[in-house]
């Protein structure tokens, strides 16, 4: 009798271990651990772990990046008042498009508007001194800081105010300009018979070159000799040829940019304005 009470107790207890063990496997209990143990690995993925991008990728993202750059950058470099190279690009603030420009020559045979000059009215003036014997008027010193541009047009027609237009520039370069009432250019329209200001910078100075090429009908290159102050100089131009007149000099073994001076006839009142090209 004693052992069977034994044996009794001892039964019950490992059938109270039995369902202890059934109810820690329960599926209820299974499925609180899997849940648990997934929203761990989504905290670890969406909070610790870092997406490297593939290489190809990164340089999409880098070609992207530089061309979003690149347009940014020309934004803010073409903010000008137009191509001063190409005058069809003037802007529409001045002029929707100059019908008379284009790859032939057979403009300089053709009358045009007053229009045609009214956006560069402030870099000739209707009278000057007579050059004798050359093509500018002997160079004279030029005080920049008395009479400094406030904004320069140059290249394709971009604008940059002058001050730091001087910090771009490399040091020691030949610079020829236009010079107008408050800025410079190294592309104008004037009529035919009206005075251009030039301004030389000559960094070295002494003696020098001086081209003009001049385009009608045919291209003829006329060149001469002229002592150029270091620094900045002045020198006046008699637009009193039709035709497209493109200038450099050389100073020093170095040639400066090219200016280009788009010489025409005016229109009489009522005529018909040329063709397009």
């Amino acid at each position: 009798m004693k052992y069977s009470k034994i044996l009794i107790c001892i039964t019950v207890l490992v059938c109270f271990a039995f369902q202890a063990c059934a109810v820690s496997e329960s599926p209820n209990n299974i499925s609180s651990n899997n849940t648990s143990s997934n929203n761990t690995s989504s905290n670890i993925t969406s909070s610790n772990i870092k997406i490297v991008p593939s290489e190809s990728n990164r340089a999409k993202m880098s070609s992207e990046s530089k061309a979003a750059m690149a347009s940014n950058e020309s934004n803010v470099t073409m903010g000008s008042r137009g191509d001063y190279l190409n005058p069809n690009k003037i802007s529409s603030e001045h002029s929707p498009s100059f019908s008379w420009y284009g790859t032939g020559i057979s403009f300089y045979n053709q009358g045009v508007p007053d229009t045609t000059f009214s956006p560069f009215t402030e870099y000739y003036i209707t009278n000057g001194m007579p050059i004798v014997g050359g093509i500018i008027s002997t160079p004279v010193k030029f005080d920049i800081e008395q009479r400094m541009p406030s904004v320069i047009y140059y290249g394709t027609g971009q604008t940059l105010p002058y001050n730091q237009y001087l910090s771009t520039v490399p040091s020691g370069t030949n610079e020829l300009w236009v010079q107008g009432a408050t800025s410079w250019a190294q592309y104008v329209v004037s009529p035919v018979g009206n005075w251009i200001q030039l301004v030389a910078n000559a960094p070295v100075g002494g003696p020098g070159g001086f081209y003009e090429i001049v385009q009608t009908d045919t291209s003829t290159v006329k060149y001469n000799t002229y002592q150029f102050y270091q620094g900045y100089n002045t020198m006046n131009f008699n637009a009193d040829q039709v035709g497209r007149h493109m200038f450099y000099f050389v100073v020093n073994n170095q040639p400066s940019n090219v200016v280009i001076v788009d010489v025409f006839a005016q229109a009489q009142p009522g005529s018909m304005p040329p063709s397009s090209m």
